[in-house]
Parts: structure tokens; C-alpha cells; sequence
């Protein structure tokens, strides 16, 4: 499709002035762009690359015909689409440059009801490819997600195993420290498989309570329960043909750990509050931080559904294990965050980048993403200094900076970070409910 306007635009190439009147009559009714020609000279003195969308294509044509004017707009524009107009007597003719690349021909008198499915047709077929070469350019983006994790031959080698797995249906496991970049990892391996055109459903099991899991992975009925005034699918039914990534694994209940084995064993289950049964297809990626082994040894989560998931498992080193790709993941990270920002941040002052380099960064990649994030907004210059970062330890905090809030505020903060947002470890951390953290948050203003 012609990328400056939304129209179809149309070129008619006949040296009848009554075929080029009544077609450009038709398609112009219908709110395309047309243009027409009598002949070969000023068809190609209009014809451009890009310009045309259908041009339609007389076969007799006086001086050049219509077959050799054809092979001329195909060496300008190859993804030109033409449509050849011939009288019965020259079909033979019309269907050898069908061969030549031609989409289609038709004949004197013209149908204007088969010209109407027909130009409907490439429309059609045009709107899809455009739309597949977008999908096509996103996927090419997601699959250079690499970039943002690193290029030492440690990383290296894990992205090896990801294009290992990826193309198969295998259970993944993905384990490490919170802020790692699980989902990131994740979301490389639904890219790189086959289910890469259906949907990466993400559910986070550590903000389920046993209640809303069983809706949230199997979806309700209307009446089901108060409150379920509708129909709702779960995810599980929404990740047909696609992935589904269960974020924190370790943290859903007992009974959901249940039902989720009977659904991954019999690729079937029933919302809540129905009877009708859910057929699915799925492939199934989780990740957790959390010592998985030892929970089947505790109880704490059943040791069928833990192999049923363990198939195939990846580990994603914590950010300190291998320092030497902070420069490659922070200058990724500026480069995303600048160009949202509409900032002209070009790089890292040398401070500013040894200041990354040399910390432990206890959250991870997601801690270093928060960090840039707040020196992209304070920085009014083209390079971000060390000065426009906040890295501070509260024993570091200057005596007029040392108020009982701002303590608080800038702990909370750091506590995010290291638990990459996470609201139930946050909170387990600063020994505080869900609730009060929520309310300490919208307080301060904090990032998650």
C-alpha cells in the first residue's frame, strides 16, 4: 500500500478513452486514487516506485505493448501488482504474462462485479502482507533482545541454550535472582519459536490469592460468583496456540498447583462456575527465584507439577556475576529510555560508567533500568554524569538529607529494586503488610 496515503492508488493504461473514462469513473465512486494513460510513453512517465498500488494494463497498446510495458514497471517496481485487460481473442497472450509475474487479466467487455471481488482481493492480500512485514520487523526487534542482556561468552552461552530450546514445545524453567531478566529471556524464547505468531500470556502468580488464581488461570462463568457479572476467559484459554509464562512459579497454592497439572496433563478444563470443557494449547516457559527443590522437599509445592515444568531449565546470572556487560546493557537501556523520553542522550560520562560498573547491583538489570531511568529524566546534557545519579546508602545520606522521611522514602525505593518490584517480597522485606506499602508508595512517589 502507497505509505502516504491511505488510499489505493490506481493506474489505467488503455488506449481506449471510453475503458479509461468508465473504470476511472467506478473506481473513483469507490474513493480510490486513479490515473490513467493512453499509452506505454505516458504510463511510464507517470509511473514511479511507490506511487501505484494496481495499475490495469491494456495488452495492445500502440508502439509498445502491454506485455513488454508490463516487464519495464516490474524491472522500476517489483512489488508492483498488475492486472491485465484483453480481448478474448489475445487470452493466450494475457496468460503467459501471468507467468512473467502478472497477479491477474481480464477481459473486454469488463465485469464490473468481478473487477469489484478482484480489486477487493489484492486489497486484501496487500493490507496482510503490510501487516506481516510490521510483525515481522517486531519480531526481528524482540530477537535482538540479547543485547539487553549481554555479550560475555557466560551470557553467551545462555542464549545458545534459549535458540536450543526455543524451536521445540518443551516445559522451560528459568531460574535467578529477581531483576535478571527472566521475562525478558522468556519472551526471546516464545520469539524464536513456532507459536511466535500467537500470544506470550504472562501470569504473575505472586499477586494471586487462592481465590483469584483459579479465575485468572481458567477464566469464569457469568454467576460463578459474586461479582461475575459476565463471562471472563482465563489465560490459559487466551495463550491458545501461543505461551503462557508464569511469573514466580513458587508462590501459587496448593489447589491451583493441582489444577494446573490436570490442565497441562490433559490439555483441557472448565471456567469456574461451568461445565463446558476448554480444549487448549499451550506451551508453558516460568520462572522463580526461589529454591524450587527445596520446596518439594518442604511440601510447599507438589513434585509432579515441579517436573512437569522442570523439563528443560535456564539459569540467569545475577548482574555482579558478570560485570564486564554493564556498559553493553546500560547503553541499551539509555538508547530505549532517551528515545521515549524524546532526550538526545547520546552516552555515559567515563565516572558515570565506572560508577555502574562498580556496584554490586543487588536488583539486577531492573535496578540498573530504574537508576538510568531517573538519570534520563534529571539530565539536561547530551552525556549523563555521575552526578545525576541517586546510588546513595542511607549511612551516606548527608545530615540534612537524614529526616525520618526521607530515610524512608529512599529505603522503600532501594527495597523495590532489589526485589524488582516485587510488592509480596518487598513487603516481606521491610516487615510491612501489602496494603501499608501500596499506601507508601503512592505516598513518596516511588518507582516499582
Amino acid at each position: 500500500m502507497n505509505k502516504d496515503n491511505n488510499k489505493v492508488n490506481i493506474l489505467i493504461v488503455d488506449d481506449e478513452a471510453s475503458v479509461r473514462g468508465s473504470l476511472s469513473r467506478w473506481f473513483e465512486e469507490f474513493d480510490y486514487n486513479v490515473g490513467s494513460a493512453a499509452d506505454a510513453a505516458e504510463a511510464l512517465d507517470k509511473f514511479r516506485p511507490g506511487k501505484w498500488d494496481i495499475v490495469f494494463l491494456d495488452i495492445r497498446l500502440p508502439g509498445m505493448d502491454g506485455t513488454e510495458l508490463h516487464h519495464k514497471m516490474k524491472e522500476i517496481d517489483p512489488d508492483i501488482t498488475t492486472i491485465m485487460i484483453t480481448a478474448y481473442a489475445s487470452v493466450d497472450t494475457a496468460i503467459k504474462t501471468l507467468k512473467d509475474g502478472a497477479y491477474d487479466y481480464i477481459t473486454k467487455p469488463i465485469d464490473p462485479d468481478y473487477l469489484s471481488h478482484l480489486v477487493s482481493n489484492i486489497i486484501e492480500k496487500k493490507q496482510l502482507f503490510s501487516e506481516n512485514q510490521k510483525l515481522k520487523k517486531r519480531l526481528n526487534a524482540l530477537c535482538k533482545f540479547d543485547k539487553f542482556l549481554g555479550d560475555t561468552p557466560q551470557i553467551k552461552k545462555l542464549l545458545d541454550l534459549v535458540k536450543t530450546v526455543a524451536p521445540t514445545d518443551t516445559s522451560v524453567m528459568i531460574r535467578g535472582e529477581s531483576g535478571t531478566g527472566k521475562e525478558l529471556l522468556a519472551q526471546l524464547i516464545h520469539s524464536l519459536s513456532p507459536r511466535r505468531y500467537s500470544p506470550i500470556v504472562t501470569i504473575n502468580c505472586a499477586g494471586l490469592t487462592p481465590g483469584l488464581a483459579e479465575s485468572e488461570f481458567f477464566g469464569h462463568e457469568k454467576g460463578a460468583f459474586t461479582g461475575a457479572i459476565y463471562r471472563r476467559k482465563g489465560k490459559l484459554e487466551i495463550a491458545h496456540q501461543g505461551t503462557v509464562f508464569l511469573d514466580e512459579i513458587g508462590c501459587i497454592d496448593s489447589k491451583t498447583q493441582m489444577d494446573l497439572l490436570r490442565a497441562i496433563e490433559t490439555r483441557q478444563f472448565t471456567r469456574v462456575g461451568g461445565n463446558e470443557i476448554v480444549n487448549v494449547d499451550f506451551r508453558l516457559i516460568c520462572a522463580t527465584n526461589l529454591d524450587m527443590e527445596k520446596a518439594v522437599e518442604q511440601g510447599t509445592f507438589r513434585e509432579d507439577l515441579y517436573y512437569r515444568l522442570n523439563v528443560f531449565s535456564l539459569f540467569v546470572p545475577p548482574l555482579r556475576e558478570h560485570r564486564a556487560d554493564i556498559p553493553v546493557i546500560a547503553n541499551g537501556l539509555l538508547k530505549k529510555l532517551s528515545t521515549s523520553m524524546n532526550k538526545n542522550i547520546t552516552g555515559f560520562s567515563n565516572g558515570a560508567m565506572d560508577l555502574l560498573t562498580n556496584r554490586d547491583w543487588s536488583g539486577n538489570v531492573r535496578e540498573l533500568r530504574n537508576s538510568i531511568e531517573r538519570a534520563v529524566v534529571v539530565c539536561n546534557k547530551q552525556v549523563i554524569s555521575s552526578d545525576c545519579f541517586v546510588l546513595d546508602n542511607i549511612s551516606d545520606i548527608s545530615p540534612q538529607d537524614q529526616s525520618l522521611m526521607t530515610i524512608e522514602k529512599r529505603h522503600i525505593q532501594n527495597v523495590l529494586d532489589k526485589t524488582g518490584g516485587n510488592i509480596t517480597h518487598a513487603a516481606e522485606t521491610l516487615q510491612i503488610d501489602r496494603t501499608t506499602l501500596y499506601h507508601k508508595i503512592e505516598k513518596y512517589g516511588l518507582c516499582r
